[in-house]
């Protein structure tokens, strides 16, 4: 993996300020050159990583544990779910994995209801979280407490506040912790953001982030129905206030599509944050705002009437000023990408055919042109040995697993996956309340509103309270 070459003075400032004390004297010290026995297990030598998975739902078996269980260095021992349909599915389809790689019968997959439980087995190196948005920051504060590295999903958390928690824990504790932000790990994004760093569309003054929506026409009335016999409902809910169960709310008992807390505003964001995260990502990485955030943001959006079961925005669009004065306009009537646009030319990035799941929401949109220009010349440009050149990885899962070993930063550690999250917030926030916005990223306060001030933390329910 190439190291990172003038990451420039946000990076430097945010090691300086945003994590006190002892962290930042780990974070400013660097990372331990030798690899501590605990993180390779009892068997050491053969530098093999004993991972569990914790959420073990449609992201988790068609992308994050095949993201894992390909690399013979690391080995999935234990699925943890609330819902123990899944828990035994999950338990099956990794014992099965192994046992067609073997040739021969294997069952050595432990199964957990309790992420706690699984935390607490000293044979398990890492963890990886791909659990609803709400479960996001918990078990991740919890994991890095028990010693493990963490692969986590994006977004990195359901509020401001809880991302800064997590990310201020994990510098302390010293753990690695990858956001899956897996853009970052995709040719075409890193090429188009050295391209932009580099100078090669003059100076940059326009972004514009096309995403997904979901059609506000598609929630329906709420319909409780009796909880399934299979799922720990109360913990689902976490910390989030106890509404009736309905599968619509939760996740289908059938099979993995698509489910529907994606649309319930209790539990996330919408698109903003489900796919927001990572294209602002990209925005942050193309413009060197990774360790910063916006100064302005202003929005509307259409959300569903009153009193339906799925409440998430619809078609949106949102202006977001960043301290260098560059705009970042963001709406559903874009295309699916990142497009920069400087005084000498754009560049538009996409994923192409890329598609995480087979429900993905843009899975048919098959773009073959994942990178494109204004002038063909400027894709075929040079970056010479003394530009920027940014961190290189071609499997976002192996990075994780490299980054374990190695004990360097991943290419997506969680500093820059909440920063990244807290713009996707803040456009939230604004879309909620139909008006301008001025954010102080240093603080991470709005300048001279509690009303939005508010909106940074949301009530948490007893026992699930960080």
């Amino acid at each position: 993996m190439k190291k990172l070459n003038n990451p420039g003075s946000s990076r430097r400032d945010f090691l300086k300020n945003s994590v006190k004390g002892a962290a930042g004297a780990l974070v400013l010290s660097g990372f331990p050159t030798i690899v501590p026995a605990h993180v390779l297990g009892k068997d050491a030598p053969s530098n093999r990583i004993n991972v569990g998975a914790i959420g073990n739902g449609r992201i988790s078996r068609g992308h994050d544990m095949p993201g894992v269980w390909k690399h013979d260095h690391a080995r999935i021992i234990a699925v943890c779910d609330v819902d123990r349909k899944r828990l035994q599915a999950a338990r099956q389809l990794v014992n099965d994995h192994y046992s067609k790689a073997a040739g021969k019968p294997y069952d050595g997959v432990k199964a957990y209801e309790d992420y706690q439980e699984l935390l607490a087995n000293k044979d398990i190196d890492a963890v990886i979280i791909s659990t609803p948005d709400h479960w996001h920051v918990l078990p991740a504060i919890h994991a890095v407490r028990a010693g493990k590295d963490v692969y986590m999903q994006k977004p990195a958390s359901l509020t401001i506040a809880e991302g800064r928690m997590l990310s201020d824990e994990v510098h302390r504790s010293g753990r690695i912790l990858q956001i899956g932000s897996q853009q970052r790990s995709m040719p075409q994004f890193k090429k188009a953001c050295e391209l932009v760093r580099n100078g090669r569309i003059g100076k940059l003054h326009t972004i514009y982030v096309g995403l997904p929506i979901d059609d506000p026409k598609e929630s329906t009335a709420e319909q409780p129905m009796s909880i399934p016999a299979n799922l720990d409902y109360e913990k689902w809910l976490g910390e989030t206030p106890y509404v009736p169960y309905t599968e619509k709310r939760v996740h289908p008992q059938a099979d993995f599509s698509r489910p529907g807390w994606l649309r319930c505003g209790q539990f996330g964001a919408g698109m903003i944050t489900g796919w927001g995260a990572h294209h602002f990502d990209i925005v942050n990485w193309g413009m060197d705002t990774e360790y910063t955030g916006p100064v302005e943001i202003s929005a509307t959006a259409e959300f569903p009437p009153a009193g339906t079961l799925w409440d998430v925005h619809g078609p949106f669009k949102s202006e977001t000023v960043f301290a260098n004065g560059v705009k970042v306009l963001a709406s559903n009537d874009y295309p699916n990408g990142v497009k920069f646009v400087g005084s000498d030319g754009w560049i538009f990035v996409t994923r192409g055919n890329y598609a995480a799941t087979a429900s993905d929401p843009v899975a048919k949109d098959k773009q073959s042109k994942a990178l494109d220009a204004s002038d063909p010349r400027i894709l075929d440009s040079v970056i010479p040995g003394d530009g920027v050149h940014l961190v290189e990885s071609k499997d976002h899962h192996g990075n994780w697993l490299e980054s374990i070993l190695s004990r360097r930063p991943p290419i997506a550690p969680i500093e820059v996956g909440h920063r990244a999250c807290t713009v996707c917030l803040l456009n939230h926030a604004a879309m909620k309340l139909q008006r301008k916005l001025y954010w102080d990223p240093v603080r991470e306060r709005f300048k001279n509103d509690d009303e939005a001030n508010a909106m940074l933390s949301r009530p948490q329910r007893w026992p699930y309270m960080l």
